[in-house]
């Protein structure tokens, strides 16, 4: 089997099955294997078409804690946000974007893993989160990312587990199908990918399925840790990518 067919393949099955479990990270946790051997541009692309497919699948298995009015300022800042992600892409230094995310994951996400009592976040209001969604929406539209910051707010807000999955998951659902159209329409996704969407869509299925089935059964402490550490772990994969590179 060709060993980029592989690393594809891989790289869905373990993103779909973290995916499905947190309900967000499927770009941070598929880049760490796709990084070292697709172009970023064609990375991208998958990363949102996978995303965006797992976030599919998992609304028809877990249908817990949806609330319109919490999730639309998201919604609606990201909608703001996509577009200029999708303006900067091709402009990015993509080394120097993994770096500071990667920093910045890295240091706050086991810091609010070591101080599980911090007070939660209130200020702010809807105004708030639809700033965070902007910030979102730009972040999806680089590269897939939409999750991030809406996540890590979720988790300051202190939003109980079903709750802040039904935000991030229906957020994350929003954001990639308009991303992914502006992908299509901006020149981003040529035919020459399809193939690879055809490895990445049978491969993250059952791991996606099992992922949310596991979901189902954990505390919200779990779910809290579980998330954070993901996000940490994302931060050092993304450290290890970016900087041999920034370095040579």
């Amino acid at each position: 089997m060709d060993s980029t067919i592989l690393i594809i393949a891989v790289g869905a099955m373990v993103a779909g099955f973290v995916q499905g479990l947190s309900g967000f990270a499927f770009g941070l946790v598929a880049m760490s294997f796709w990084v070292w051997t697709i172009d970023p541009m064609v990375a991208a692309a998958l990363v949102v078409f996978g995303s965006l497919l797992g976030q599919v699948l998992a609304v028809f298995s877990v249908r817990r804690g949806f609330q319109l009015g919490r999730l639309l300022p998201f919604v609606l800042g990201g909608l703001v946000g996509i577009p200029i992600g999708v303006f900067i892409l091709p402009l990015l230094n993509a080394n120097m974007f993994k770096l500071f995310l990667g920093v910045f994951l890295a240091i706050w996400c086991p810091t609010m893993l070591l101080i599980p009592r911090m007070p939660p976040v209130k200020f702010g209001g809807r105004a708030a989160d639809g700033v965070v969604g902007v910030m979102g929406g730009i972040m999806g539209g680089i590269g897939g990312f939409s999750g991030v910051i809406p996540t890590l707010w979720c988790n300051l807000r202190r939003l109980d587990k079903d709750e802040q999955r039904s935000v991030i998951q229906n957020f994350n659902l929003s954001m990639q199908l308009v991303t992914l159209t502006m992908y299509i329409f901006s020149g981003i996704v040529t035919r020459k990918m399809l193939p690879m969407f055809g490895i990445v869509a049978p491969a993250m299925l059952i791991p996606t399925l099992l992922g949310t089935r596991l979901y189902l059964g954990i505390s919200e402490a779990t779910f809290r840790k579980i998330v954070l550490s993901l996000l940490t772990l994302s931060g050092f994969a993304l450290l290890a990518s970016s900087i041999p590179k920034l370095l040579t």
